[in-house]
């Protein structure tokens, strides 16, 4: 497994989903909730929409605005269709005020 420094902790907003991009990378959507970092891929996997830019945050819920499909951020389950397939998600920790994630090796 490998750690990659996402963004700064002052980045993100409470309660607002945040499209990242780190390049050699596909986009990640990063979320604060409770004063914690949460990560998963910025792309729904029902229609690609992009959760950072158009999702709607309710506390550990994202959801998709194109077709109301949603998803619990911590473990990417899938909580309302037409989604069916898991969103990926990615443990997040905060060192020296900045978020960190793990991929998978």
């Amino acid at each position: 497994m490998s750690e990659l420094r996402l963004c700064p902790l002052s980045e993100l907003v409470e309660g607002e989903p945040r499209r990242i991009h780190v390049t050699g990378h596909t986009a990640f959507c990063a979320y604060l909730v409770d004063g914690a970092p949460y990560v998963s891929d910025n792309a729904c996997t029902h229609g690609s929409a992009s959760l950072g830019e158009e999702g709607e945050l309710d506390g550990f819920t994202i959801i998709c605005t194109w077709h109301n499909g949603a998803f619990d951020i911590r473990t990417g389950e899938v909580i309302e269709g037409p989604c069916y397939i898991p969103l990926k998600v990615y443990p997040a920790s905060i060192r020296d005020g900045e978020v960190w994630i793990t991929l998978d090796s």
